[in-house]
Order: C-alpha cells, then structure tokens, then sequence
C-alpha cells in the first residue's frame, strides 16, 4: 500500500468515525450535500448539452424556420388588407364620381 492510498484510507476512517460520532445532524448535513452536488453536476451537465454546437444549430435552424413562416404569413396578411383597402377606395372614389355627374 503506497504511502497516497495510506493516507487516504485514514482521512476516510477518520471522516467516518467523526461522522458517526457527531450524529444525526452532520450525517443530515452531509446527505444534504450529498444530493446538492449531484444535482448541480447533472444541471451543468444538462445546460451544456443545451448550448452544445449541434443543438445551437438544431435551435438556429427551427428559429429561421419559424421566422420564415411567420414572415410569409405577414406578408399575406398585408396584401389581403391591401386588397381590402384598395376595394374601399375604389368604392368610395367611383361613389365620388357618380355624385359629381
């Protein structure tokens, strides 16, 4: 057993011992702690999956997508209010026109 693996069989004895002998709060404390860095190892884990170059890309592409639908139906709904618009003016122009003969 090298001198490393000696020492760190010691310091865990020792940790173990302490712990039990502190009770119910510590070993609490300690689960606590425990559960708190597993948790935040797996968010990490997961945002940086989020902001991998492949799934930015995958969100880069939906979002242009989107933006392409989105500005094909702004446009149809424009030339259709134009349309509209367009049919009133010329209502209101040929009633104008008939008025004056």
């Amino acid at each position: 057993m090298g001198r490393f693996q000696l020492l760190a069989a010691t310091l865990v004895l020792g940790l173990a011992s302490a712990v039990v002998e502190a009770g119910p709060p510590v070993r609490i404390g300690i689960g606590f702690g425990f559960g708190l860095s597993f948790w935040v190892t797996r968010f990490v884990k997961r945002t940086a999956e989020r902001y991998s170059p492949e799934n930015m890309s995958d969100s880069l592409a939906k979002a242009v997508r989107a933006f392409g639908a989105d500005l094909r139906e702004a446009v149809t709904e424009g030339r259709e209010a134009m349309r509209e618009r367009e049919a009133e003016l010329r209502l209101d122009l040929e009633s104008r026109e008939a008025r004056r003969r």
